[in-house]
């Protein structure tokens, strides 16, 4: 008798977006690739999307790196965001929304495929460089079918793990 795996339950479910969605932000500040996110890097990113931390980035990460570590590593940026975020369902809500309005850039309420093109490429995501790659990614979470993403079609994208 052969007994079916457990189902996640939901909460571990929504964990589990979670970490995936914090690790995506960690690849993108993590310019070079090499697992860790430098003071350097923290600036440059945040200041591409508009967030510029200028010097307090450095006493940002000093307060979370590990020992004899350049920078954050995933582990150290995850215990960061949580802090930040504060870990409740309405702080997720608001986080999401937050993270809606950096591709929303027109504050329309729709994430067009200019506007991802242009937060990707200034976040330095390859997939940029070619607007149909842009488009397909809208397509593919565009539920009516009006060539944009509104914000629930955006909380599916991230919850699918774009």
């Amino acid at each position: 008798m052969s007994t079916a795996p457990p189902q996640p339950n939901q909460q571990q479910q929504q964990q589990r977006h979670r970490r995936l969605r914090v690790r995506r932000v960690f690849d993108l500040f993590d310019h070079d690739g090499d697992g860790v996110i430098t003071a350097a890097e923290l600036s440059g990113a945040l200041g591409r999307l508009g967030l510029a931390l200028g010097e307090q980035a450095d006493g940002l990460l000093a307060t979370y790196v590990a020992p004899s570590m350049p920078g954050l590593r995933f582990a150290d940026f995850e215990a960061l965001h949580a802090e930040l975020a504060g870990g409740g369902e309405e702080d997720e809500e608001a986080e999401m929304r937050e993270a809606f309005a950096v591709f929303d850039e027109n504050g329309d309420g729709y994430i067009s495929a200019a506007e991802l093109q242009a937060v990707l490429a200034r976040m330095g995501v390859p997939e940029a460089a070619c607007m149909a790659r842009v488009r397909d990614m809208i397509a593919a979470h565009d539920r009516d079918s009006d060539g944009r993403v509104d914000f629930h079609e955006f909380k599916a994208m991230m919850a699918a793990g774009m």
